[in-house]
């Protein structure tokens, strides 16, 4: 009960947005399984209708992109599976874009114990957006867009 109780004190911005992240979520989830990264991220893109935010600050977008942000990985704890980072990743730039506050998805790998890791996360500007903590500080960046990353065939 203490979920719902904490959903209806959000304001009416802040509700919509955790609708949108735990349908747009759950859509990653599969959509990702079903379709790959490369055709997912485009449908995505493709939904995205930005609208043209109004004459604000930077760092009025900034904080709702953190807001958003914070939103987004709250209802991330609350569903019923759980979202990896990349899921998550595209959700967030996602629910940016169709606010149209720009932002970056960032993929980067590490290798541990001879074994390839990989993590994704958002930056706006060069500001981490996606989580709470430093995780993404382990992993090294990957230069280029993401779709130039497919292994390549002599």
């Amino acid at each position: 009960m203490g979920m719902w109780d904490g959903f209806w004190r959000l304001s009416g911005f802040e509700r919509g947005v955790a609708l949108e992240a735990g349908v747009a979520l759950t859509a990653s989830w599969v959509g990702l399984r079903l379709a790959g990264f490369r055709r997912w991220k485009a449908a995505l893109d493709g939904l995205a209708h930005p609208v043209t935010p109004a004459r604000v600050s930077e760092q009025e977008q900034l904080d709702a992109a953190r807001e958003i942000a914070r939103v987004q990985q709250s209802v991330a704890r609350h569903l019923f599976f759980r979202p990896n980072c990349l899921e998550q990743s595209l959700t967030l730039l996602w629910l940016l874009q169709t606010r149209g506050i720009a932002a970056e998805l960032r993929v980067g790998g590490r290798k541990v114990e001879g074994r390839f890791e990989a993590h994704a996360w958002v930056e706006r500007k060069g500001v981490v957006l996606s989580e709470a903590g430093q995780n993404h500080l382990h992993f090294v960046p990957f230069d280029g867009p993401l779709g130039s990353m497919e292994t390549q065939t002599p």
